[in-house]
């Protein structure tokens, strides 16, 4: 009983110190995936405008990540949305075949 314990109070500490990061070096520059970074893009998807330089710039940095992001609830509607189409298709950015 005692060995479980001690097991279970070791796991409890060290649970924190393997905990997932919040990005991801994912994509093929080595670059991280981060959703922030595509900010510049928000106003254009959310609003159907045309796309600032800046947001394509950052969506082509993102391309590889585009996937995890759809994949994610907090971005999944954002990625999918006939908005996000037309900014993808005006900056050159295929749309991801998850």
């Amino acid at each position: 009983m005692k060995i479980l314990a001690l097991t279970i109070m070791v796991f409890v500490i060290l649970s924190p110190s393997f905990a997932a990061p919040t990005t991801v070096a994912d994509n093929a520059l080595g670059a991280a995936c981060d959703a922030k970074q595509l900010q510049p893009c928000l106003a254009a998807i959310t609003g159907g405008g045309q796309p600032s330089g800046d947001c394509c710039a950052k969506l082509k940095e993102q391309q590889s990540c585009l996937c995890g992001f759809a994949k994610n609830p907090a971005f999944a509607q954002y990625i999918s949305s006939p908005n996000s189409r037309k900014v993808l298709t005006a900056c050159g950015v295929p749309y991801p075949s998850c």
